[in-house]
């Protein structure tokens, strides 16, 4: 995926900017998201707990997955959610960006979606799927077409940077239509299959249960807070981990994200409770 320079969006960070006043203020921060449910976690389950510890918190919803890095690198947030480690990794060496993870959160899966059709097994020559074409997204959707058999992917390549050109034989003989993520469940008006993003999909309206076969998330693709590295060890930074990892939060991702792969000290907490 060639993402555009960062010129482009100079004038929305400008402005991004000079509307935030948490440089002022350490007790008002700005958090960047993806639309959907990403923010409804925060909205829900973070910015009440920050609130009763004096926060003031102001959300930001972008619609792409560019934009949510170049302005927390450029100070416009405080923190940003909607990404794994390895888009983080891999955008911030390319921009040469100083960001870092600060905890993983609750994260919704990538799953296949269809429309027209009530199961896998209705594959045939000609099928179409739609699925990312940002490359870590994508290598999940290979990944899980290798899985349920559609494709073969070469043996040995390294799962997490799987393309179309690591597809060794097209078993279904199926057609692949990359797409940016938040067109995918669109997709799904005219493609027989889509791969969705979990925050994509539950924006758009599609139910999680609904999916005909859902990604078995590992850590490295597990959504995550971002922040600049300078602040990973600052008091917002460790209140907003804390939130995250709180009881409270998770009475609220029982109550409206049952379906999400929690976290490891969210299962740790679940345990200790029984």
């Amino acid at each position: 995926m060639r993402f555009p320079r960062r010129t482009l969006f100079a004038a929305a960070l400008s402005l991004l900017v000079a509307g935030a006043v948490h440089a002022k203020d350490p007790k008002e921060l700005v958090i960047g998201t993806s639309a959907g449910p990403y923010a409804d976690q925060i909205r829900y389950g973070i910015k009440p707990i920050l609130e009763k510890q004096g926060y003031k918190i102001k959300l930001v919803e972008f619609n792409d997955y560019i934009q949510p890095n170049f302005a927390l690198a450029e100070g416009a947030l405080d923190a940003n959610v909607f990404q794994h480690i390895i888009y983080l990794t891999r955008f911030a060496e390319q921009h040469k960006l100083p960001l870092s993870e600060l905890i993983k959160i609750p994260t919704a899966p990538i799953a296949i979606y269809s429309h027209k059709h009530k199961s896998l097994n209705e594959v045939k020559a000609g099928t179409t799927v739609a699925l990312p074409n940002d490359p870590t997204n994508q290598a999940r959707a290979l990944v899980m077409l290798d899985q349920i058999g559609w494709v073969k992917l070469k043996p040995g390549i390294d799962p997490i940077k799987a393309s179309e050109k690591d597809i060794a034989q097209n078993l279904k003989g199926i057609k692949l239509l990359p797409l940016e993520a938040a067109q995918l469940p669109r997709s799904l008006q005219d493609a027989d299959y889509a791969f969705v993003n979990g925050n994509f999909a539950l924006a758009s309206g599609l139910k999680l249960k609904d999916a005909l076969r859902t990604e078995r998330i590992s850590p490295s693709y597990a959504n995550l807070v971002a922040v600049r590295t300078a602040d990973k060890d600052k008091q917002f930074a460790k209140d907003i981990a804390a939130a995250y990892r709180s009881r409270e939060f998770l009475a609220v991702t029982n109550q409206r994200f049952a379906d999400y792969a929690k976290t490891d000290y969210q299962l740790a907490l679940e345990k200790s409770a029984k």
